[in-house]
This record gives C-alpha cells, structure tokens and sequence, in this order.
C-alpha cells in the first residue's frame, strides 16, 4: 500500500511549501480539479522541481463523449503525470476508448476509474444510480477492468469485494482515508489505515489530516509506518 497525499490547500504557495516539508519521503501527490484549474502544468513542474522522484496522480475525473475524453487522455500524457481517472459511468465505450489511444504510447500513466465518491451517503447514491453502493461499485469495476483499465476509485468498504468480483492485481485507490480516525469532514464513507489494509487497497489518500497538521511531516512519517 502507498500513501497519496493531496494538495487540497487554497493556494499554490501553501501546497508548495507543505511539498517541501515532505519532499523526502516516498509518497505520491494527488492534485486535484481546483488545484489544476488553478495553477495549471506550471505547478506539476514546480513539483518535480522540488524532487523529481515525486510521483503524481492527477485527479481530474475525466466524464464526456467517448472521443472527447480520449483527446483530454491524450493530452494528459504531454503533462509527465503518473496516474490520472476518469468516471466509470461514463461506460465501457468511453473507458475502452481511452485505452485504445493510449495503446502508443511505451510508459502511460496508471489509469483509473471512478466508481462511487466517498461523499455519497447510500440514499443519495441510490438517487442517482438506482442502486446500492456495493453491488454498482462492483459493476462500475469489471467494466473498467474489461476496458483495460488498471483498477478503481472506490472508499476502503468496497476495496475487498472489488479486488473479488475483479482480480488481486485490479488496483483500488481509497480516497477519504482518517489514518487515526480524525472527523470524517464533508466524506462519507471514511477508513482509517489498518482498515485499509486489510481491504487490500492499494493506493490511500490522506489530505487535511497532514495539511492541516502543525507539523505535516510527522504525520506522513507515522502513516508511512503504519503501513
């Protein structure tokens, strides 16, 4: 299991500075819509500028006509990103699609789908979807798999059930992760570390917990050892 740490905070000057005060450990960087609307490619450089072993997932969630998230695809492999998603409900045709063009290219990026956010609660999934969270989750995930994605975004309740209904080596990336069980803020379905490793997640998103803490990188550095 790896730790992904996002850069939540609402300005490039306080994610650079929190990138710095963990720049020595081995994790890897989840930036997110607000994070790229704003300060755009310029900030992934300023990442590998800091430490270029840094590895990035760039959460964008990509949902469109099959075509058009293709070509955002696409330009996602100018940015030298690591990782990137797009939404599972876009369906099989749009996430096929994706793969198919990045079938060029040598080194692609981990690519993933999403299925349920961690901020749904199961009726407003079920408003949604028409379903409960688990058995569409489950769906959502064999599609991905059978579009030749590399696994999921899904929360730690449904890792297990997923790496399942799909393969051990299908990657699941818990977002909403309270490594010692802090308040769950605006998310949902929360987990905290031992949780998560025991659902067999592969990859654990942790923001306020570290961006919000006095001392960021003591925090990373006990979740790197609970892991």
């Amino acid at each position: 299991m790896e730790l992904c740490v996002a850069l939540d905070l609402s300005t490039k000057e306080e994610n650079l500075a929190l990138i710095k005060k963990i720049k020595n450990y081995n994790v890897w960087l989840k930036v997110g819509l607000r994070t790229y609307i704003r300060d755009g490619e310029e900030f992934l450089q300023a990442i590998k500028q800091i430490n270029p072993d840094f590895k990035i997932f760039l959460d964008l969630k990509l949902y469109d006509i099959p075509n058009t998230m293709a070509d955002a695809a696409e330009s996602i492999m100018g940015l030298g990103v690591d990782m990137f998603n797009v939404h599972a409900s876009a369906g099989k045709r749009a996430m096929s699609t994706v793969m198919q063009r990045l079938e060029k290219y040598e080194n692609r990026p981990i690519v993933l789908a999403v299925t349920a956010l961690t901020s749904f609660s199961e009726d407003e999934f079920h408003a949604v979807y028409e379903s409960d969270i688990a058995s569409k989750a489950n769906q959502f995930a064999k599609d991905a798999m059978d579009s030749g994605l590399d696994g999921v975004v899904c929360s730690a309740y449904e890792s297990k059930a997923i790496k399942e209904f799909t393969c051990k080596e299908f990657m699941t990336l818990t977002p909403g992760i309270r490594p010692f069980g802090e308040d769950a803020g605006d998310q949902k379905r929360v987990a905290d570390v031992t949780y998560a490793k025991e659902a067999l997640v592969d990859f654990i998103v942790v923001g306020r917990p570290i961006y919000q803490a006095e001392n960021p990188s003591a925090v990373v550095k006990k979740i790197l050892e609970l892991i």
